[in-house]
Order: C-alpha cells, then sequence, then structure tokens
C-alpha cells in the first residue's frame, strides 16, 4: 500500500491545475553541491557504486528534501545506465566524466546493437525507485528519467562527451541508416526503461534531450524529436489512479518549442536561453513549462537571486502551468545557502500569482 501524496503541487503544476504557488525542483538536486552527498559518494567508492547501490541511491535521492522544501524529488542514476546495459562498457574516470568501452564506430557492432531486457539488466534502477518511493513515504512525489535516443546515441558512439560530436553527425550525414538503427533501438529501450519505472513507483517523467540543440534545424525533428515523440506515444500514462505526467528537455531547444509540444508530452524544460512569458504565449496553452533559471545565477549574492527569481516568475505572469527549476543541472560549485534562498524565494513571491 503506497502512502497517500501529502504534497502533489508539482503534478498539479503539470497538468495546468489550479495551485497555491508555484512548485520547485532543481535538475542534479541530489549532488556534489552538497556535503552529505560527497560524504555517502566516498562511502560508496565509485559513482556506479553508488547509482547500483539501492540504499546509497535511496539516501542521496533524499537529501536536498533534508535540506530544502523541494516540491518533487528525482531519482538519483544516471543516463548512461541505458548503454551501459546493452554492453558498451561503462566507466567513469575521476575528473574525466564517462567512458565507453566499446563505442559504436563500425557498422557490424551498430548491426548487432538490440534492446536488452531492462528488467534483468536495469533492476537495480527499479529497486531503486521502489526504495525512494518507500522512504518518501507521500512527502512529494518521484520523478524517473532517462535521456533522450539521441542524446544516449551521441555517447555511445562518441565513447565519451564531446565538444564538436563530430563522429555522431559524421555518421548521420553519411551514414543516416546506422544513425536510425541505433536510434531505433534506444528508443524501444527507453520506453522500457520508463515503464518500468513507472510500475516501480514513479509519478512523473523526464526525458533529458541534452544534445538534441547541437542538430541543424530539420535534423533535429528527424534525428531527436521523432524519436522522442515515438518514446512518450509508448509510455505508460496514468498510475495510482492519476496521470503520469512527461516532460521534455531539449537543452538548446528554444526555437523548436512549438514541435516539442505537438509530441504529446505534458510539459516542457527551458533552458536560460528562452523567454518565459514568450514561451508561453507560444506554447503554454498546450503544455506546462519548466525552467527556467540559469544555474550560474546561484553564484551571485541572495539579493540578486531573489531578484531573478522575481523576474521570471513575472515573465510568466499569473496562473498555474510553470514548474521553478534552472535551465540546466546544478553546479558542484554551488553553496547550498544560496540554493536555500532560490527555493524560498520562489515559494515566498509565487503565491501573489496563484490567488
Amino acid at each position: 500500500m503506497t502512502a497517500q501524496l501529502k504534497n502533489d503541487v508539482f503534478l498539479r503544476a503539470l497538468m495546468r491545475e489550479p495551485v497555491p504557488y508555484t512548485p520547485v525542483w532543481l535538475m542534479r538536486q541530489a549532488g556534489r553541491y552538497l556535503p552529505e552527498y560527497r560524504a555517502t559518494r566516498a562511502r560508496a567508492g565509485s559513482f556506479l557504486n553508488l547509482c547500483k547501490s539501492r540504499d546509497l541511491a535511496t539516501e542521496v535521492t533524499l537529501q536536498p528534501l533534508e535540506r530544502f522544501p523541494l516540491d518533487a524529488a528525482i531519482l538519483f542514476s544516471d543516463i548512461l545506465t541505458v548503454p551501459d546495459a546493452m554492453g558498451l562498457g561503462l566507466s567513469f574516470a575521476e575528473g574525466e566524466g564517462p567512458r565507453f568501452a566499446h563505442p559504436l564506430r563500425d557498422e557490424a557492432a551498430i548491426r548487432k546493437l538490440a534492446v536488452p531486457d531492462v528488467g534483468t539488466e536495469l533492476q537495480y534502477v527499479f529497486d531503486a525507485v521502489s526504495s525512494i518511493r518507500t522512504a518518501l513515504n507521500g512527502r512529494v512525489p518521484l520523478i524517473g528519467f532517462s535521456g533522450s535516443p539521441f542524446t544516449l546515441a551521441c555517447y555511445m558512439i562518441e565513447g565519451s562527451g564531446s565538444d564538436t560530436y563530430s563522429n555522431v553527425k559524421t555518421m548521420l550525414y553519411d551514414r543516416p541508416d546506422l544513425l536510425h538503427h541505433i536510434l531505433d533501438v534506444n528508443a524501444r529501450t527507453v520506453i522500457d526503461y520508463l515503464n518500468a519505472q513507472v510500475a516501480a513507483g514513479a509519478q512523473a517523467l523526464m526525458i533529458f534531450d541534452t544534445w538534441g540543440g547541437a542538430l541543424a534545424a530539420g535534423k533535429y525533428q528527424e534525428f531527436s524529436l521523432a524519436y522522442m515523440q515515438r518514446v512518450v506515444q509508448g509510455l505508460t500514462r496514468e498510475a495510482d489512479g492519476r496521470r503520469v505526467p512527461v516532460i521534455l528537455f531539449t537543452k538548446g531547444g528554444g526555437l523548436w518549442l512549438e514541435n516539442m509540444a505537438a509530441t504529446g508530452c505534458d510539459a516542457l524544460g527551458l533552458d536560460w536561453t528562452v523567454d518565459l512569458g514568450a514561451a508561453r504565449q507560444r506554447v503554454g496553452s498546450q503544455v506546462a513549462l519548466q525552467g527556467n533559471f540559469d544555474p550560474v545565477a546561484l553564484m551571485a549574492s541572495p539579493a540578486a537571486i531573489e531578484a531573478e527569481v522575481a523576474r521570471l516568475l513575472a515573465s510568466y505572469g499569473s496562473g498555474t502551468g510553470h514548474i521553478f527549476n534552472l535551465g540546466h543541472g546544478i553546479s558542484q560549485f554551488t553553496s547550498p545557502d544560496n540554493v536555500s534562498t532560490l527555493v524560498e524565494s520562489v515559494h515566498k513571491l509565487s503565491k501573489v500569482y496563484h490567488s
């Protein structure tokens, strides 16, 4: 028996239902800016050990909620667990970021790529979702997530992060058939993965398309958006008697909000380059909007942080359908005290827009 949800403001805002204030959560809210996270990470011995431990993943997911009155929790995991489950050999070198031992560079390897049995290869993620949901005890909703098919493909082909994604883009132009095969396998895997998260207890879902904004117009629609739309259409959209909302986030995707809103998702994540009020005019009658405080503004003074919160709330204006968040993930160098200022400012200043 799952506990009754005590704070559903986040879920109601996603559905553009009336709320008493603008809800807030932060991308990467469980992470290196928190000393308690760094302590747990040291106990785990490695980042992958932390992701694969049900109890430690639960612990770090809840850490920011103990400090800040956030309106949602997000599963602690990594988008690259999916290609790791496909046998690409994920590792995290200290200070270097993720690496794959077997990047997809030749046709034979690409043709062999297949949808893994997520129930076997990724059961540790679903165990963590169930554990976190129990530990939350209805305090706030739990968000599950995945990388987008294209963003996953970027790492799978490059073998690591990249400034140019030249291997992916060369394949896109020279051998689009091979890239489409990878994206098809990724989309089917992501559907299985996210639906299993919902079955384990996730109450909302977010798809992170971190690198879709690196694509040319037209190529974004063909190689990123089309596959996210397939994912959205394949997802379980109801659990516990209520809708499971889906948020799409393409970093650098501000030009394509209308295309994104037409996928059938419930909300769009916005980066800090997008004018929030203009975005509401463009697509706010179709979807909720999540964003879009510049993460680096959290380095500023408390007064400047509060002023920027006030500016964004005023830009969106009165009514529901806005979830306050950052335009991308929180920096490891952010002061937790500044996060407190942000969260408290959102809750305090937003009430006037919901009266």
